[in-house]
């Protein structure tokens, strides 16, 4: 079993303008919502390729109702702890000339809650996959994918950690299946530039000497590289098409080789997969479908 968790889920708000001005009252041309949240999002697009997953994390008061019922109209498994105080976020991203994000804190999350998600970690087995995604909440102390490895280190698992700077590094020990840091990300975990592909591949093996088996790093408009355990390096391109979405796009590709590799076994393939997923999410106005996932992977 795949194991998404999502500390701070949300309902993301899309509006559609043709130009965001400030100081008046603006009229939206269309509103879309969605389930939001990285691990969620992995989910979705594990779920769009027919592969089951469970979501993990926390949701609160009628948005996290919301989230879940949205979960499950998608077939998705989920076992989320419901908090007895506050409402899941509701994010908001406008649309307009220029793209614009609105992400808000989300509710308080206790000790006695946190420790009811360790709880629940202990159903994860030997050959499960766990994905910890995204930043976590600020009421959620700042070791808290790190208490949840160190609770599941004697299990043989594939660990998955998409996160950034400090959180992303504080997983390492645990010796992570995949990390995909882009190389802005690479940038400011190193603080220096990295700009060139020499420069990705020294930054991309140093996290391997940390612990880091498998490295992707996306190249934005040139696709991705993979520093794989087996000593190779594997590069996918991109496809040429109208980008409509960020949001998500790097969660799909996640996905997408996590798929790819409990498909294949094989690192290339993987790539290929996860490369056509976030391409597809970035082509898409929510998150990529499986018809355009195959699309673009056939391009590819």
């Amino acid at each position: 079993m795949i194991y998404t968790l999502t500390l701070n889920p949300s309902i993301d708000y899309v509006v559609h303008m043709d130009e965001f001005i400030g100081g008046i009252t603006n009229r939206t041309t269309c509103e879309e919502y969605f389930i939001g949240g990285k691990g969620i999002n992995v989910s979705c697009i594990l779920a769009e390729l027919g592969i089951e997953s469970t979501a993990l994390g926390f949701t609160a008061g009628f948005t996290g109702e919301a989230i879940e019922n949205g979960l499950k109209e998608l077939g998705i498994r989920s076992d989320f702890i419901r908090l007895k105080e506050g409402i899941s976020r509701i994010n908001i991203k406008v649309k307009a000339d220029k793209e614009s994000e609105i992400n808000c804190q989300g509710p308080h999350i206790s000790e006695e809650e946190f420790e009811k998600l360790l709880s629940k970690t202990d159903n994860i087995t030997d050959g499960d996959t766990i994905v910890l995604a995204g930043s976590i909440p600020k009421t959620v102390s700042d070791d808290a994918y790190e208490r949840i490895l160190k609770r599941l280190e004697n299990k043989d698992l594939r660990i998955v950690v998409d996160a950034t700077k400090k959180l992303l590094l504080n997983c390492l020990s645990f010796r992570p299946f995949l990390i995909k840091p882009n190389r802005q990300e690479l940038s400011e975990i190193f603080k220096c530039e990295v700009n060139s592909e020499q420069e990705t591949e020294v930054c991309a093996k140093e996290l391997m000497k940390m612990g880091a088996r498998n490295v992707i790093v996306s190249l934005g408009g040139d696709g991705a590289v993979l520093f794989a355990e087996d000593g190779n390096t594997y590069h996918s391109g991109v496809v040429k098409e109208k980008v409509l979405n960020t949001v998500g796009s790097g969660d799909s590709m996640v996905a997408g080789f996590i798929a790819g590799y409990e498909q294949s076994g094989k690192y290339d393939h993987a790539l290929k997969l996860g490369t056509a997923c976030g391409n597809a999410t970035a082509f898409s106005l929510g998150l990529a479908t499986k018809e355009k996932i195959m699309d673009i992977f056939n391009r590819l």
